[in-house]
């Protein structure tokens, strides 16, 4: 393999595949990265075998091979050289490199050791406009459980219908929704009358968001395809000026049913309130620290008054008490919540004000944003205080 490439596409490529590369001493090939040739571009191949990711990138292509290179080396010593044209070249297992001012020779392993990444067959896929689908996946991302004893919940699930996608998360204590609707309605076999829906893994999931939802890259603008089989997934963007992948993504697939969640969703509440999203927010956060290892704050309902109250008190800290003023349709509630549950759920919501439909006799709670139908987000209480 003999190649000419700019060292800012090899630093991104680099960048994006060595997310899955790390410390595998059970099989060392798994940290290297796969460098190969294909027409005038270069590929880039990594995985751990559960996800794999591959990186088409812009080069000039003097002899066609592959080689494999340990990853986090290659990506440091590559950070380093100059904005220049890095020249590469693969001889007998070992990388070649040369630039201005600037020689290395990187040991290598052979390309036959390197596991092959998994195929889907199937020539269907459905398309999604790239932003709004990681963006969506963002709202939801830090609400799954990392348990092994529930992988049913251990991932994203994703239920797509023809004209709308739902994107769930839950860890049984809180449970995040996010609807995107099709402007177009979905036409092929993958998505039948009934509709059709996977679990993602998180790690999966992550970094999904992670490359397509990055804010300095032009992939934002993008279509998303996506292909699936009932045990293996693939997210794919095009270059916009040739007809070649840029980007693959494909992963494992949770081979799980997942929960009835919408059983959890609560139909009515006992008060429902609209406040300042950004005041809640800094007061359940002020609040935090006088919370103490329960972590618990209260809250009670005042309708008269047209207010809510925060309360948190700590044996060894000491109290707090504030209040904000709220619209309030309903009676009266004292409720208490796990602090960094309705703090991350406050994040997660883009508006300026926020629904909270509260309900007695620990009931699950919601929290919606004003003028936004499209997302929602449950939340245990932790008790009923007195």
């Amino acid at each position: 393999m003999k190649i000419v490439i700019l060292k800012e596409n090899l630093k991104k490529a680099l960048d994006v595949v060595q997310k899955v590369t790390g410390k595998n001493f059970t099989l060392p090939i798994l940290n290297n990265v796969l460098i190969s040739t294909q027409k005038n571009l270069l590929m880039l191949t990594t995985t751990d075998l559960e996800l794999g990711i591959k990186y088409w990138t812009l080069a000039k292509i003097e002899k066609e091979g592959e080689i494999t290179i340990p990853a986090k080396f290659l990506s440091d010593f590559i950070n380093f050289l100059p904005e220049e044209k890095i020249n590469l070249e693969a001889k007998n297992n070992v990388l070649y490199l040369e630039c201005k001012n600037q020689k290395a020779q990187i040991k290598g392993q052979s390309p036959e050791e390197f596991p092959i990444i998994p195929k889907i067959e199937s020539k269907d896929f459905i398309e999604v406009n790239s932003l709004p689908f990681c963006d969506g996946v963002s709202q939801v991302i830090n609400f799954t459980s990392p348990s092994q004893t529930r992988i049913d919940i251990s991932g994203i699930y994703f239920d797509f219908q023809k004209d709308r996608l739902k994107i769930v998360a839950t860890d049984s204590f809180r449970l995040a929704e996010k609807k995107l609707y099709f402007k177009k309605e979905i036409d092929n076999t993958l998505v039948s009358a009934s509709g059709c829906s996977f679990i993602l893994p998180i790690k999966t999931a992550r970094e999904l968001t992670n490359i397509f939802l990055n804010p300095n890259e032009k992939v934002n603008s993008k279509k998303i395809r996506i292909y699936f089989s009932p045990n293996q997934i693939l997210f794919e963007i095009f270059f916009s000026e040739i007809s070649n992948p840029q980007i693959q993504l494909i992963s494992r697939l949770i081979e799980s049913e997942y929960p009835d969640y919408e059983e959890i969703i609560p139909k009515k509440y006992d008060s429902r309130i609209i406040l300042k999203k950004n005041d809640f927010l800094n007061q359940i956060r002020t609040a935090s620290l006088f919370a103490g290892k329960s972590n618990e704050v209260k809250i009670k309902t005042d309708p008269k008054k047209g207010e809510i109250e925060i309360f948190s008190q700590s044996v060894e800290l000491g109290e707090n008490k504030s209040s904000l003023p709220a619209k309030i349709d309903g009676e009266e509630v004292r409720v208490s919540f796990n602090w960094r549950f309705l703090a991350e759920g406050l994040a997660n919501i883009k508006s300026s004000e926020v629904i909270f439909e509260l309900n007695k006799k620990e009931g699950p709670s919601v929290l919606k944003p004003v003028g936004d139908e499209s997302y929602l987000y449950v939340v245990m209480p932790t008790a009923s205080p007195e």
